[in-house]
């Protein structure tokens, strides 16, 4: 389950639990939770879990650089998440010469660990609830713009109350679409240093074959370290700061576990949409994702051509690759479960018996109009879905769709300043070119965008004025007239830009071949009709007044909200799938050494394995690490709810022991972002036994083995 990066945010909702679904609040854990956890065999208090005022769980797991989850694992900040979660960092560190993409990387100490330009990771404080503070300020008279302006201007008032005058990062956030507010208080870590990572043929074993895929066995982790100030502050990078000494680690259990024991994971879930009608269902299945599945299909294969013939490129593009490729197949399996578990009709099954009490005379004046309504809107709007996803599958795989509008507006600006103005803001341009041109290879990004190009203004429809005039012109190919674009651009180098900037002009950058197409591609992108912000302003009040409905009239079920990357809790149990004769293990619950060995191509890229490894499997050289039982294991399953951002996250068992990270779904569950099955949903994750072996016995980082907390 990768990153999830996306040019837009979507509001996100809830819906009730059934079985062990639900990701829920902390704070609420005590009321909702604590009793039916402890009776399926946690052993831990709610307060252990979430205290304001003393350590806790909550304490060790941290928001890992915007989009992924980590874990604190030793008194000296130390952090694990997922090898893919890391994989931006790892790529950016990486050279040729020094391919730790490739070959892996193991700090002996200290000193040897590798600073990248820019990771971070976010501690959660405290949260609290101003829904009544914020909802009194209100009322069904305003228009939804009228609304959320009252709305932003008490949340800039509660951030500001909060942060301590800037010491914590304050954030209110929206839940039930408007229904409730909750603050959230964080403090940010900057200066946070690569350890040790696996090769990809460990960390990212099984590549684009077995993502999202049962059984696997990949060693997804990666480790990192956190740095403050001498007081323990938060501080930019400095040779003079020292590793954190958080408020609490988690420690970890190699006892290992069996099928039906009591497991939990804390993270930060990214987006779910478990409140979508059926009509946004539909347009999803049949309009919006098969666009981002064909446009992220066709950047793929652009950049690969690329990628493998050229080391470097391969290493520079990697991580927006597996980015893009982990998005195309998970909307593709998206497409095949909502569709093939029709969930579109059991939506409308709920709606229609929404439609029914409604209707009655005490709810209609309010609730009324709001399933007419919402499915007015999606009708509107399904082309404009398609539009935009192919529009917007090109944006994430053609740096050029955007770059040159982005730049070429602050070039004109700097164009237009005086001498004084421009020397203030020239090292800014200047190390914004050197970081954004370092890693470009302008054939690959030449071939990306002129075959984007070709399929927008081929199957998009409504397409921008200017691209369908150029398609006109040229039959509908692009490569030969990007191609000269390219040449012809001041944004086609590093080195073109460089003399522009010493004779800047805003004239020129008008004209500019590149920036004309991106200008026409961005104001597309964020053209907004009136007649499409009426529609948008009906919807959103309709959608608000359908949940709201939906918790009115059904008021003693147990709720919790959407996934908006905000700290969750999800409990359940380590749960098999049915036996597969694809799998070497006794019970279909996790996955052995010796069935990543059977998996073995040499050579191959996506099931190439370092020798080392094969020859650890053929001595049984497991250490402490080895089953009771006798074998390795790799991954194992259980049935949290979890989804995108949840990925690094720890898996604990009954005590509060790390037992492994979270780091994928299975396929067959693909429709769990909307609608939750508990006889299918499971996560997959990383056994910590497999983590150790390999940081162990593989890579012989004894260093970082000695600074964990292990329970045997």
């Amino acid at each position: 389950m990768k990153r999830i990066v996306l040019l837009f945010a979507l509001c996100v909702v809830s819906l009730t639990t059934l079985a062990d679904e639900g990701m829920w609040f902390l704070m609420h854990l005590k009321r909702l939770n604590e009793a039916d956890m402890q009776k399926k065999g946690l052993q831990l208090t709610a307060e252990e879990i979430y205290s304001i005022n003393h350590s806790s769980l909550k304490d060790a797991i941290v928001q890992f650089n915007g989009g992924c989850t980590a874990e604190i694992v030793s008194g000296q900040g130390l952090v694990m998440t997922n090898h893919h979660c890391g994989y931006d960092a790892i790529a950016e560190l990486s050279t040729p010469e020094n391919d730790y993409l490739t070959n892996g990387f193991w700090a002996k100490n200290h000193t040897e660990e590798l600073k990248p330009k820019s990771l971070s990771v976010r501690f959660f404080i405290r949260m609290d609830d101003v829904t009544k503070r914020i909802l009194d300020l209100v009322n069904d008279n305003m228009s939804e713009k009228e609304r959320q302006q009252v709305i932003n201007r008490e949340i800039a008032k509660i951030e500001k109350e909060n942060n301590e005058d800037g010491k914590y990062i304050v954030s209110v956030k929206s839940f039930y679409n408007g229904n409730e507010y909750y603050y959230f208080v964080y403090q940010d870590y900057e200066d946070v240093r690569l350890v040790g990572t696996p090769p990809n043929s460990i960390g990212k074993f099984g590549g684009d074959t077995d993502n999202w895929e049962w059984p696997r066995h990949t060693g997804d982790f990666s480790i990192f370290r956190v740095y403050a100030d001498k007081e323990g502050n938060p501080a930019p990078y400095s040779v003079d700061n020292v590793p954190l000494k958080p408020k609490y680690h988690l420690p970890i259990s190699i006892k290992g576990f069996k099928e039906g024991d009591f497991s939990m994971i804390l993270g930060y879930p990214g987006r779910t949409n478990r409140w979508m009608p059926a009509a946004g269902i539909d347009q999803n299945v049949y309009y919006a994702y098969p666009a981002w599945v064909e446009a992220s299909k066709v950047g793929m294969d652009a950049m690969k051509k690329h990628m493998d013939g050229d080391q470097a490129v391969h290493i520079n593009y990697a991580s927006q690759y597996s980015r893009i490729a982990n998005y195309w197949k998970n909307r593709q399996g998206m497409i095949d479960a909502l569709s093939q578990h029709k969930t579109a009709a059991t939506k409308r099954k709920l709606e229609n018996k929404f439609a029914k009490w409604a209707n009655k005379k005490a709810n209609s004046e309010k609730y009324g109009d709001v399933i007419p309504t919402i499915n007015t809107y999606y009708a509107a709007t399904n082309e404009k879905a398609r539009h935009d996803n192919y529009l917007i599958g090109m944006l994430r795989s053609a740096t050029f769709a955007a770059l040159p509008y982005s730049l070429g507006n602050a070039l004109k600006q700097y164009a237009d300043a005086n001498e004084a103005k421009r020397k203030e803001i020239l090292p800014r341009f200047e190390a914004a070119l050197q970081d954004t041109y370092e890693k470009l290879y302008i054939p690959l990004e030449i071939d990306v965008l002129s075959d984007e190009l070709d399929l927008y203004s081929a199957k998009a429809g409504n397409i921008a004025p200017y691209i369908q005039q150029l398609a006109q012109q040229n039959k509908g190919k692009f490569e030969d007239l990007i191609k000269i674009a390219f040449a012809k651009s001041i944004f086609g180098s590093k080195e073109k830009l460089e003399s522009f900037i010493a004779n800047p002009s805003a004239k020129a950058v008008d004209e500019d071949p590149l920036f004309q197409i991106s200008e026409a591609l961005m104001n597309k992108y964020r053209e907004q009709r009136p007649e499409q912000e009426q529609l948008e302003d009906s919807f959103q009040a309709a959608y608000r007044k359908y949940i709201a409905g939906f918790l009115e009239m059904n008021p003693k079920a147990k709720y919790y909200p959407d996934a908006n990357s905000t700290l969750r809790l999800t409990y359940g149990t380590i749960r098999a799938l049915p036996k597969d004769s694809r799998n070497d293990a006794k019970i279909n619950n996790y996955t052995t050494l010796k069935g990543t060995i059977a998996k073995y191509k040499p050579n191959d890229q996506e099931f190439d394995l370092p020798k080392k490894l094969i020859e650890l499997y053929e001595t049984k050289d497991y250490g402490r690490y080895a089953d009771k039982n006798g074998y390795m294991p790799v991954n194992f399953l259980s049935d949290q709810d979890i989804t995108g951002g949840n990925s690094g996250s720890p898996v604990l068992n009954g005590n509060g022991e790390l037992i492994g990270l979270a780091f994928d779904g299975n396929i067959e569950a693909m429709a769990g972002d909307v609608i939750f099955d508990p006889k299918l949903q499971r996560t997959i994750s990383v056994d910590i036994r497999y983590v150790l072996f390999i940081i162990d016995k593989f890579a012989g980082a004894k260093n970082i083995i000695n600074e964990l907390t292990i329970v045997e």
